[in-house]
């Protein structure tokens, strides 16, 4: 969009460098302003939060693609811990003020294992995971302990991280999981959303109902029972105003076809290649699936693995993918990962977040230097401030942010139809000049400007209707400059 320059890496980077130089002889504050100098330049920090047993860590290895987060009970899950790219695997952990201690990278079984070096989860402030991931290179993902912990020290050590009470977020973006909508979701969403500030926004949120294929209690249409579920939570007035969307994922079914191995897919062809009424009596309960006396080939302890790795819902859907015709590991992979519900995921987070990423991080540096020169004013620090609120108040960039919020609360009086083409022009939706005028990607730019006049003319139209309230008026002229500045993006 024309003006991103406003609140761009650039734009940023010069404020924060004046403000250290003002800042000089205050170390904290100096701390701050460089943190987040460095986090403009840095991959887009995305945490994933949600209760205990939601699946964290699971989907953390399903985005990745490797298995290199613990998903059982032990230490580790009970510390805040980093992934991050690197040309080489490196584990450490952080104590006192920062202070790394590398750890040795083990892998059992194609698993990495994290060990505190005989450190209790207090003292540890968190794990830095680096691995050399495509899936890290733009984005830092953030695994989180549980919030409903039994201990009220780990539950507090999340929210601690991502709302902090004196300074913004550590994350710039959240991945939100959740089996069933409690006021606990809710609280942690709100709180998150920093509304003190005003400056809450459902973008850098997108709600994930995990475990999907227990909601249909493990049979092949379990999926499409999550997806009725996850629309209407995403249709909850409550959720809307709090998350973008929320989105079904079956992720033990999405972190195994990521990393789906050949003797695994041998060993469900095998199963394949019996009658249905022996595989479905065997999958009516886990007992009877990897019982000795089974009428299989296939022995105990690999359908034991098949069951630690796939649950019974992704057995029985496998069978019947391989009996459809998929006969080799690397198609079956693909398509259990499409069907999991993690290809939609990333889609959606490759809009959501990752084309917004120096939007994002802007916009945390920006907050966390508001914050500084609230709380510590000096002379000179009103300049800075009046950047900071310039920047904010004026880039049409927050301004679209600003009002994606607004629309999803009572007070814009639009039809529904309305609502949902000024959510896709302001870049709910996606960024890019198509997508916002509701065409496929890479459409011809004589397209794009006839869709993107046709939508100027028409919020031109409501922004002057004698009918249209004061509130409702103003918002359709931020999506009016929306329009414009598709227009002016899009070559003649």
């Amino acid at each position: 969009m024309t003006g991103a320059g406003a609140s761009g890496p650039a734009a940023v980077r010069a404020l924060l460098t004046s403000a250290t130089a003002a800042y000089a002889d205050d170390p904290r504050a100096v701390a701050v302003f460089r943190e987040h100098l460095n986090r403009v330049d840095e991959p887009l920090r995305v945490a994933i939060a949600g209760k205990m047993k939601a699946g964290k860590s699971t989907l953390l290895n399903a985005l990745v693609g490797e298995q290199i987060a613990p998903t059982d009970a032990g230490e580790c899950t009970k510390v805040v811990t980093w992934y991050e790219h690197s040309a080489t695997p490196r584990v450490c952990i952080e104590v006192d003020g920062g202070r790394q201690h590398a750890i040795p990278v083990r892998r059992v079984d194609g698993r990495l294992t994290l060990q505190l070096a005989g450190r209790r989860p207090a003292e540890v402030e968190r794990i830095l995971v680096q691995w050399p991931s495509r899936s890290l290179l733009t984005t830092t993902l953030i695994d989180t302990p549980g919030l409903d912990s039994l201990s009220a020290e780990v539950s507090a050590r999340t929210t601690t991280f991502l709302t902090p009470a004196d300074e913004p977020s550590a994350a710039d973006a959240i991945i939100y999981l959740l089996r069933h909508l409690h006021s606990t979701d809710v609280r942690f969403l709100e709180s998150f959303h920093d509304q003190a500030a005003g400056r809450a926004t459902m973008v850098n949120t997108v709600g994930v109902l995990s475990r999907a294929d227990e909601i249909g209690a493990g049979r092949l249409d379990a999926l499409v029972s999550a997806q009725r579920v996850a629309r209407r939570y995403s249709d909850d007035p409550t959720v809307r105003q709090l998350c973008q969307t929320v989105v079904p994922i079956a992720g033990l079914l999405a972190q195994t076809a990521r990393t789906l191995r050949q003797s695994e897919f041998l060993a469900l062809a095998a199963l394949a290649d019996y009658p249905k009424d022996v595989t479905e009596s065997l999958l009516l309960s886990v007992d009877r699936f990897v019982r000795s006396d089974a009428p299989v080939s296939v022995e105990p302890e690999a359908r034991a693995m098949l069951l630690d790795r796939l649950g019974v819902f992704g057995i029985r859907l496998s069978i019947t993918m391989i009996r459809a015709g998929l006969r080799d590991a690397t198609t079956l992979a693909a398509d259990l990962v499409k069907r999991s519900g993690l290809t939609e995921l990333r889609r959606l987070l490759a809009v959501q977040f990752t084309e917004r990423r120096d939007l994002l991080k802007a916009r945390s540096a920006l907050l966390a230097l508001d914050r500084v020169l609230r709380d510590n004013p000096r002379p000179g620090s009103q300049s800075l401030s009046d950047q900071v609120e310039r920047i904010l108040a004026g880039a049409h960039e927050f301004t679209e942010l600003r009002l994606l919020g607004a629309l999803r609360a009572p007070g814009v009086a639009l039809p529904p139809d309305a609502t949902k083409e000024a959510e896709r022009l302001l870049g709910g939706w996606g960024i890019s000049a198509e997508v916002r005028v509701g065409l496929e990607r890479g459409a011809p730019a004589a397209q794009v400007r006839t869709a993107a006049t046709d939508a100027l003319r028409r919020w031109r139209e409501r922004a002057e209707s004698p009918v249209t309230d004061r509130t409702t008026a103003s918002a359709c002229r931020i999506i009016t400059r929306s329009c414009e500045g598709v227009l002016a993006d899009v070559p003649r």
